[in-house]
């Protein structure tokens, strides 16, 4: 490691982490060496349960981001050169190293992003699955060939390497989406340029230097940290050396990525907001529907793009459904994400916190019923307690739109085609949630949902094997699977005679 600035992970709890294996870089990763921006200019990361200052990152100029694109370019026709097995080799060397270093990995997420410890350790070992999932799939990026209808040629088609990437990630899962987006990147022969949420920044750079210790070579791999990425990602995706967009975010920011990219035609992919439908049939198994949301919605604290926005529960059975899920989020602990015991971090800031009880009391101001939590507590940190609310009328306004907190708002229908219309009513279209002891009237209603993902019977679609994304307003492409690997490739054709 060669960075000027580092933190060293410290407050692990006896008996379960192990120690880090080393400390973490806080300075911006471009081509082979670790450097402070060339403004000095610090950023502060905060604990969310406390507030306080964890450390500082250095905060990359409109220069180190273009820095970055000149590193990624000089690794990149080597890279793409390098077979694809020794690429694979690579990426499972990081699949190792970051199931050896689980425990203390899950802690650094805890600490920076809030939530719960349990929660952290499975989002780092689903990161570390696409590791080991694209270490697979790189050596079998098929190409094709046929002869032509008329007889006249062959028609070959090779998948090659769309080029250099900016990988933009979100703050809520620092681990997961980084490496959801690298592997296959790197898999696929492209070099990259991530730039994490700078809430949440330490998890990316723990990985990048993990990267680097299991071989990845310099410049394939670079991480910036602008304090204000507008002007840095915008000169980057207009750089006519980049020719890769991938982002996950909300759908604000999305479009305005998306109408940038048109000036230069440059390829994206999207992952965008969501508004999950979670629908309880009355023929349900109540108990199995209860675990589900309990996963559906309190994953990560509700902080998801996949997080279950909208409780749509048939009539026969919605006083047991929300008695029982009242109960389990209840008894869930609020507190410090790092302790085990805790269940329900804090929120990532002050902001998203005060924005789920806004949302909350609108949905008081019309009609909503509390029947547990709905109040702040008072406290340094960023809570917001695990809330239910029942009688909610079908136009609130909490209904529409994404709350990213552990609220349950909960609607009342009569009819299939009533749930399957009030589901479908929405600019989203990312997942849906659907619970029914019928598995045939099941897959029927999964293919009249406007979604790019259904779970049936499940609160957890999230897979390294599986295409992940959505229709309508969130999101373009998908990430995971070969189809994950796909979207970092252009198809060539080739016409020839032999």
């Amino acid at each position: 490691m060669n960075s000027a600035n580092i933190y060293t992970l410290t407050g692990l709890k006896p008996g379960g982490a192990a120690p880090p294996p080393g400390a973490i870089p806080t300075d911006l990763l471009i081509g082979e060496s670790w450097r402070e921006g060339s403004s000095r200019r610090r950023i502060p990361v905060h604990n969310p349960a406390n507030g306080e200052v964890i450390t500082t990152i250095a905060d990359a100029t409109l220069e180190d981001c273009m820095a970055a694109v000149d590193a990624a370019e000089k690794a990149a026709p080597g890279w793409a050169a390098t077979p694809a097995r020794q690429r694979a080799e690579i990426l499972r060397k990081c699949f190792d190293a970051m199931i050896a270093g689980a425990d203390w990995l899950a802690h650094l997420i805890s600490l920076e992003m809030g939530k719960a410890l349990a929660d952290s350790k499975s989002e780092v070992l689903y990161a570390a699955e696409f590791f080991r999932w694209y270490a697979e799939e790189a050596p079998r990026i098929r190409g094709e060939i046929q002869d032509s209808p008329g007889g006249a040629n062959k028609i070959l088609v090779q998948y090659q390497p769309v080029g250099i990437s900016l990988l933009i990630t979100p703050w809520n899962f620092p681990a997961a989406m980084a490496t959801r987006k690298i592997a296959p990147a790197l898999g696929a022969g492209c070099t990259v340029i991530l730039k994490p949420a700078i809430e949440t920044p330490l998890t990316a750079l723990a990985l990048a230097q993990i990267m680097l210790d299991c071989g990845v070579p310099p410049g394939v791999l670079n991480v910036i940290t602008p304090l204000d990425p507008g002007p840095g990602c915008r000169a980057i995706m207009h750089d006519p050396r980049v020719r890769k967009l991938s982002f996950t975010g909300s759908t604000a920011v999305g479009r305005k990525l998306l109408a940038s990219a048109a000036e230069t035609v440059l390829n994206c992919s999207m992952e965008l907001g969501g508004n999950a439908p979670f629908i309880v049939f009355d023929d349900a198994n109540i108990d199995d529907a209860v675990d589900g949301a309990m996963i559906a919605k309190m994953r990560n604290g509700g902080q998801a793009c996949t997080a279950s926005n909208r409780f749509y529960v048939q009539r026969g059975v919605a006083a047991e459904f929300t008695r029982k899920l009242a109960a389990r989020m209840a008894a869930t602990k609020m507190g410090d994400g790092t302790d085990p015991a805790t269940g329900l971090g804090p929120m990532i800031t002050r902001k998203q916190a005060d924005k789920i009880a806004g949302l909350v009391d609108g949905a008081v101001a019309e009609g909503a019923t509390i029947t547990i939590g709905g109040q702040c507590p008072d406290s340094k940190g960023y809570f917001y307690p695990a809330t239910v609310l029942t009688n909610v009328p079908p136009t609130a306004a909490i209904l529409k739109d994404e709350i990213f907190g552990p609220v349950a708002p909960v609607v009342t229908f009569d009819s299939e085609e009533e749930a399957i219309r009030l589901s479908n009513n929405t600019q989203y279209g990312l997942v849906a949630y659907l619970y029914t002891g019928d598995i045939k009237k099941g897959l029927n209603i999964a293919q009249r949902l406007e979604y790019g993902m259904v779970g049936v019977n499940r609160g957890l679609v999230s897979d390294t094997a599986a295409p992940f994304g959505g229709v309508k307003q969130s999101g373009l492409g998908r990430e995971g699977g070969h189809h994950g690997l796909l979207e970092f490739t252009e198809c060539r054709y080739v016409a020839v005679t032999w």
